[in-house]
């Protein structure tokens, strides 16, 4: 999200999210906190969620495998206790696997508009779809944090700009697809599950940002329904 302005950046390289949820739970490379050995609130549902023995006790691997799981998607502290924040991020993946290749199966995104790009921002899912017809999707995004929301609406892409930097935080913003304002489609050197979200924008991964940049023109309609947890 920014003011419009042009410059030359470097893409940072991200891996794709349209590939299983799995991927999400890759251990990270350097755990600096130290471990808790605390049991969480949501001690159980981790537990399940990570594959551990589901027992409700904290034990050193699963903090380990707790803190990974932080550590990879930006959960602060992270020191491995099952928390609400922690199990509100597994959750979300858990609603956004379940939804399959029917992420219209609700019929809240308008079928009769042909091409069209989705956001649902209850479930932080981005499909495209032509009329009843899914075109690519769905796909994890990040969206607008409290305060800071994503805008529900119809809109339209009105401006892209493929090496965009936004002059409001002086950060790059690849693939930029403006549709309300400042808010727009672009990728982010982030996990899709960083809490708190974006300043507006609807975060993609490169791969993903890459994908809607070429199946996307300006004038295409954008469908943003639904809230974002916490917001």
């Amino acid at each position: 999200m920014g003011d419009i302005r042009r410059r030359g950046v470097v893409a940072l390289g991200v891996t794709g999210l349209v590939a299983p949820l799995a991927l999400a739970l890759t251990a990270a490379p350097a755990q600096a906190a130290s471990c808790t050995t605390q049991a969480g609130p949501y001690q159980k549902q981790v537990e399940k969620f990570l594959g551990r023995p589901v027992d409700g006790k904290q034990s050193a691997a699963d903090c380990k495998a707790i803190q990974a799981f932080q550590t990879k998607h930006g959960i602060t502290p992270n020191i491995g206790y099952a928390g609400s924040v922690t199990w509100g991020v597994m959750d979300l993946m858990n609603k956004q696997k379940a939804v399959g290749n029917k992420p219209n199966k609700d019929g809240k995104c308008p079928v009769n508009k042909g091409r069209i790009a989705c956001v649902n921002l209850t479930l932080q899912l981005s499909w495209i779809q032509d009329g009843g017809k899914l075109v690519y999707g769905p796909v994890p995004v990040r969206t607008g944090r409290d305060g800071f929301e994503t805008r529900t609406g119809l809109k339209k892409i009105y401006w892209r700009d493929i090496d965009h930097v936004s002059n409001l935080y002086n950060v790059p913003m690849p693939y930029s697809q403006f549709f309300n304002g400042g808010q727009a489609f672009h990728s982010v050197g982030l996990s899709m599950w960083n809490p708190p979200g974006s300043h507006g924008c609807v975060n993609m991964t490169t791969t993903v940002a890459k994908k809607y940049w070429s199946l996307l023109k300006n004038g295409d309609d954008v469908f943003v329904y639904g809230r974002k947890p916490g917001t």
